[in-house]
């Protein structure tokens, strides 16, 4: 980090974070929906059943951390997205998703310095598979969203790993690619906007809060408030 730069209401480094540079990782892992994109894909898919506002409301409780229980959350709003056609999802990958500034020239960066990318989300695998080859990520864990007929039911697809990938989730898929990687925890990023990302960001050697809900600026080591992913390269030079 240069020493030199100042922590501003933009861009905030706590002391952990200082003097820390990137080639000391080997993964960074980040959350998808208003952190690596622009977007909750959620809400956007419920503007198709005429119910965005209601369901953006549930999703923004929880990412305040106001509603504890993510999984109990999601269903919720799952179920209020039956009957959407694929086509929609289609629609909102093409016509609302971006991600957000910056992302590709930080993974860019994190893979020039020899660390592996995971995304992990509480968001759906078709957008996230769909960011693998787009943004160069090499690993991806999120909700599969059951289709039927080329209808969303309202329901998730048990996994491997369980049906929904909330924080406590978050956290342990964090934990299995460090074992995977061979590296330490305290090798690892993680860089988040809501509550559910909390706890994989207790377990990192570096937080990061980007663009995020005040109590996880709050818990942060670096708190991006303003600009793009990229910032964090001012940190970790």
């Amino acid at each position: 980090m240069n020493t030199t730069a100042e922590t501003t209401a933009d861009l905030i480094v706590r002391p952990r974070a200082q003097g820390r540079r990137l080639n000391a990782f080997k993964l960074i892992c980040f959350d998808m929906d208003s952190t690596l994109i622009n977007i909750e894909c959620i809400d956007e898919i419920a503007d198709a059943a005429g119910r965005k506002a209601e369901v953006a409301a549930i999703t923004e409780a929880a990412m305040r951390g106001e509603i504890t229980d993510f999984k109990d959350s999601l269903r919720r709003r799952l179920a209020m997205l039956e009957g959407v056609s694929v086509d929609h999802l289609d629609a909102v990958y093409t016509e609302r998703l971006r991600p957000n500034p910056g992302a590709l020239e930080l993974i860019q960066a994190c893979h020039a310095a020899g660390l592996k990318v995971l995304l992990v989300s509480g968001g759906f695998t078709y957008f996230a598979e769909r960011l693998r080859p787009r943004l160069g990520i090499d690993f991806v864990r999120s909700n599969q969203l059951e289709i039927v007929d080329d209808r969303l039911t309202g329901r998730v697809v048990a996994q491997s790993w369980g049906d929904i990938c909330d924080g406590p989730t978050k956290r342990q898929t964090l934990l299995d690619m460090c074992s995977l990687l061979g590296c330490a925890p305290e090798q690892a990023i993680a860089m988040g906007d809501g509550a559910n990302d909390l706890p994989m960001m207790s377990v990192a050697g570096l937080s990061v809060a980007y663009h995020a809900k005040p109590k996880v600026r709050e818990q942060a080591d670096v708190a991006i408030n303003a600009g793009g992913l990229d910032r964090l390269l001012e940190v970790l030079g």
